[in-house]
């Protein structure tokens, strides 16, 4: 017996609820990417990146706003409606930024998401960052 099966796979019915359940909490960097490439006029949400300013501007995924993680508060949310979702992300698995975001929105009442992968999923699906240039 291998490590692998030596604990049982859920049932296919725990599974499924479990594998359902997961996408209310999270999305991807390719649905997030296609969102973006079909019309930014349409996009359904707030792209956090929710690392700080310096690697912000280092490259982040386009179309984001940069609001780290600590400073998520309710003052700097006044000006969304309440309804509105938040997706989070930071540098990548490595990293629990966006989790940390999550946490701090979903204490505020506010809907939201982590992009699983972060920067390092959207390079990894080849993806382009913006830079921000130094003035």
């Amino acid at each position: 017996m291998s490590s692998v099966s030596a604990v049982p796979a859920a049932e296919s019915a725990a599974a499924l609820a479990h594998y359902n359940a997961s996408l209310a909490f999270e999305t991807d960097c390719s649905d997030v990417h296609a969102t973006f490439a079909r019309d930014p006029h349409t996009v359904d949400f707030v792209l956090l990146d929710v690392r700080g300013p310096a690697l912000f501007a280092r490259g982040h995924v386009p179309g984001a706003v940069n609001l780290p993680h600590g400073k998520i508060v309710a003052s700097k949310l006044a000006g969304y409606p309440v309804d509105t979702l938040f997706v989070t992300y930071c540098a990548g698995p490595h990293c629990n930024g966006a989790t940390r975001g999550a946490i701090r929105l979903a204490e505020l009442g506010r809907p939201v998401k982590v992009m699983i992968g972060g920067v390092t999923g959207w390079l990894d699906e080849g993806f382009e960052l913006t830079v921000v240039e130094p003035d």
